[in-house]
């Protein structure tokens, strides 16, 4: 069987470093074709093009065809997944609440087509920002997809905090463990270490400094994006990248045992979470395109005030984007 993938703003740098990963069977498995349908506006198709030409002289065992349009429903029939990687970036001066609502129409208009057009068992990763928000758009405006197919990347934050903790423990990535990302894709998500270990040991003991931990830590993961424009001069697109199959992998691989990953999923009140916002929280996959929320997590005082700001930023963009929905 050929698995169709729809990827959004698919000539742009997170979709260029995307798409080739995908063809080689990142997702899906080393058995599994793909059938890569990407979507671009019509000003970067003929960019767009120049991508598929390279897809073609990498002679990916896997892919078995590149579709090239500027039509959502033509990008999205049948797709078994969709990443929803396009959208406009925010500009200087602009305030959130005005990319939420400069990109209300673009997910709006996707969330029909994907509706309309993508398969029975689609599942949807919304990646461009404000990606929570996006989400909710985008699934609101298909009413007949349910909604536990709908979720919004906060795989880069993770990656980024597990990266963090490793860094500052002295230890390989893969020895850090269960870090939650809470909330939303922005400066206000709270990167929560104190159920994550390093090496089997409780992360905060082997950091044993919690004023690193409230301190750098924190910020560092929920600036991160900010410092790699500062450094790079360019968004991080690479990682993004990364993050995007990383999601997409657990979701259709499963997450490895005893272990969990963050995904911003639709709450039913979980966690205090108001029913029906896109909150990023601790989940397990079975590997069959869904997700099982890790319930019995506690949070001290400082955790859950470190929460509720980015619940309460989470309620405040839903009623700035109430008109979409």
């Amino acid at each position: 069987m050929v698995k169709r993938v729809a990827v959004t703003g698919a000539a742009g740098q997170i979709g260029y470093s995307l798409l080739p990963r995908i063809a080689t069977g990142e997702i899906f498995g080393p058995e599994t074709q793909v059938r890569l349908q990407c979507l671009e506006l019509t000003p970067a198709l003929e960019s767009l093009k120049g991508v598929a030409m390279e897809l073609d002289d990498c002679a990916f065992p896997l892919l078995t065809e590149t579709v090239c349009t500027d039509n959502l429903e033509e990008a999205f029939e049948g797709a078994d997944l969709v990443l929803l990687v396009g959208s406009k970036p925010r500009s200087a001066g602009m305030e959130r609440k005005d990319l939420l609502l400069d990109n209300g129409p673009i997910f709006t208009g996707q969330g029909k087509a994907i509706e309309a057009a993508a398969g029975p068992n689609v599942r949807v990763v919304v990646v461009g920002n404000p990606c929570n928000t996006n989400c909710l758009i985008a699934m609101n405006n298909a009413k007949s997809v349910p909604a536990d197919r709908w979720t919004a990347m906060t795989q880069l934050d993770h990656n980024r905090a597990q990266a963090q903790l490793a860094l500052k423990a002295g230890v390989d990535s893969t020895e850090v463990k269960n870090i939650v990302i809470w909330g939303n894709h922005s400066n206000t998500q709270f990167p929560d270490w104190s159920h994550a270990t390093i090496g089997g040991k409780p992360a905060a003991d082997v950091i044993g400094d919690d004023a690193w931990l409230k301190n750098i830590f924190i910020p560092t993961v929920q600036e991160r994006g900010k410092a790699i424009i500062e450094a790079r001069g360019k968004s991080s697109a690479m990682s993004a990248g990364s993050a995007a199959l990383d999601h997409a992998r657990y979701l259709f691989q499963g997450t490895p045992d005893g272990e969990w990953t963050s995904i911003a999923i639709v709450s039913d009140g979980k966690y205090g979470v108001p029913e029906g916002l896109i909150c990023s929280v601790p989940v397990t996959c079975p590997g069959d395109g869904t997700y099982k929320v890790v319930e019995g997590l506690e949070f001290s005082d400082f955790g859950q005030d470190k929460f509720q700001k980015s619940i309460d930023e989470l309620s405040a963009e839903r009623d700035t984007v109430s008109g979409l929905l």
